[in-house]
């Protein structure tokens, strides 16, 4: 008897989209690669190298791919800005959805559509919850071997890139509270709870590498702090200048202890000592430290569809996620903290 695999198409083919496209077809083996869309002609000029020889078939049109024969689910790694109609496009095809992170700029919709379809399967891809060291940092606070969580300290940081690539990318990427400290943001409503309420949030920046940012009203350097309302704080921090590599470390403190993760960053557990002093190397991007999670979001992703299980996280946590870094990305811009009252409704406060 033959075994039901998911028939699925990859949606974009840049930096995440490539990795997507790859991990389906060559590292889920419930899951088949059958069709792969992008409007980019260099994109898709490496699928035809990488992804067509294995059978995969090629569009340049969105509509037309998600129409592809026997097609049952389609991952999305194209640009935020088009995140929420793809996804919804998808959905009104009766299709299952892992929408690359954020989920969109207009997360709220996507989720409402989302709810009209309950037998869909439709997650935001937040690969740090399928890393192997966050989920046992999670387990341990779980279990209450900190006490009680009481305030994070998560950081993303990429490794400075002089291509101009983040410059044109700020066009559109909704800034960079929304599209690299959201993973922080996610995974302190998994450490904290998806209940927590904002009660102010502040955010200061600067553009020390990339001056160029500020036509798009954004910095390579960012603070934020999140003030909850059940006596919890978040402090998240976001960097496109490491000289080094890729430094993502999250510290999770608690009433009698604390987790942390990757605060000692490294790309193996080699150190090369020589006349010099004693260097460990650091992975050079986000594939080097996330690679397997990636891997690991698309077998469960896949097994979720094809045994009609439920997802390892909640849509509407996508949602708040990109909410609270919107806000961020507001006070970062006009230098103001935001309030809200105890239902999460925004508030202003007087200026005495």
């Amino acid at each position: 008897m033959a075994i039901q695999k998911l028939k699925i198409g990859a949606a974009g083919l840049g930096r995440v989209g490539k990795r997507h496209a790859l991990n389906f077809l060559n590292r889920t083996p419930r899951a088949e690669l059958v069709a792969a869309f992008s409007p980019d002609p260099a994109e898709l000029a490496w699928g035809k190298e990488h992804l067509e020889p294995y059978g995969v078939t090629l569009y340049d049109d969105y509509d037309k791919m998600i129409q592809h024969p026997g097609l049952m689910a389609v991952v999305i790694g194209t640009a935020t800005s088009v995140h929420a109609e793809e996804t919804i496009k998808a959905m009104e095809k009766n299709l299952h959805v892992l929408c690359e992170k954020p989920l969109s700029t207009d997360c709220r919709k996507v989720v409402a559509e989302a709810k009209k379809r309950p037998h869909l399967k439709v997650m935001c891809g937040f690969s740090r919850r399928f890393d192997d060291s966050f989920r046992d940092a999670f387990d341990k606070v779980d279990r209450g071997l900190i006490g009680r969580p009481s305030i994070i300290r998560s950081q993303t940081c990429d490794k400075h890139d002089p291509s101009g690539f983040y410059i044109a990318y700020a066009a559109w990427s909704g800034g960079v509270f929304v599209d690299m400290s959201v993973h922080d943001i996610d995974l302190t409503l998994w450490f904290f709870g998806d209940d927590v309420i904002p009660k102010s949030i502040t955010a200061h920046g600067i553009r020390a590498v990339q001056p160029e940012l500020e036509k798009y009203n954004d910095y390579d350097n960012a603070v934020g702090i999140v003030e909850f309302h059940d006596g919890k704080i978040a402090y998240y921090y976001c960097s496109r200048m490491m000289a080094h590599g890729q430094e993502d470390t999250t510290e999770v403190i608690g009433t009698e202890g604390k987790v942390s993760v990757n605060t000692n960053p490294q790309r193996n557990f080699v150190n090369y000592y020589h006349p010099g002093g004693i260097t460990r190397e650091v992975p050079a991007d986000f594939s080097g430290r996330f690679g397997m999670a990636f891997v690991q979001e698309a077998n469960e992703f896949t097994a979720a569809c094809l045994d009609d299980t439920p997802l390892p996280m909640k849509l509407h946590n996508a949602a708040k996620a990109v909410e609270i870094g919107s806000y961020l990305q507001e006070a970062l811009v006009t230098g103001k903290q935001i309030h809200f009252d105890e239902s999460g409704r925004r508030v202003e406060k007087a200026q005495l």
